[in-house]
């Protein structure tokens, strides 16, 4: 077995659109592809109510070399409080102290402060946030290389 890749996939209570534009914004993202629920066949057994058809089934951003997945819950399925995950975060790793501050500061709107952007033993500026969805973000600079 092999594997060619790990992508975080952030699941949302009716908020996919919106965070898809904040992500969009604040990582620079480029939105690879959109669909809504509204988009799919309908099911004439379970049919779907209009408020909920603008909801995001799959939403493709590409930051860097990385993907970023976001949906909305299906309607009618178990929310975020129910689900056996435990504590998850996404760590975003920039060239510069200057990106690692923008990016920072775009995550934080809305949001709150974990541990303010500092010097550490690891990077040159790094942080960590939470944004107004409730993901927290590691925010860091790439060491410079010492050989």
């Amino acid at each position: 077995m092999m594997v060619i890749g790990i992508n975080p996939y952030l699941i949302f209570d009716g908020k996919g659109q919106e965070a898809t534009k904040f992500y969009q914004s604040a990582l620079d993202a480029t939105v690879v592809g959109i669909q809504t629920y509204g988009e799919l066949p309908e099911n004439p057994d379970a049919p779907l109510a209009d408020e909920k058809k603008n909801l995001i089934v799959h939403a493709h951003l590409k930051i860097g070399g990385t993907d970023l997945m976001i949906s909305d819950e299906f309607p009618g399925s178990c929310t975020q409080s129910e689900a056996k995950v435990s504590h998850i975060t996404i760590a975003v790793m920039t060239d510069n102290v200057k990106n690692t501050e923008e990016v920072f500061g775009k995550l934080q709107v809305g949001g709150e402060i974990v541990l303010p952007l500092q010097k550490t033993f690891f990077s040159p500026s790094y942080g960590q946030v939470m944004d107004k969805f409730g993901v927290t973000w590691h925010v860091s600079t790439q060491a410079a290389e010492t050989n």
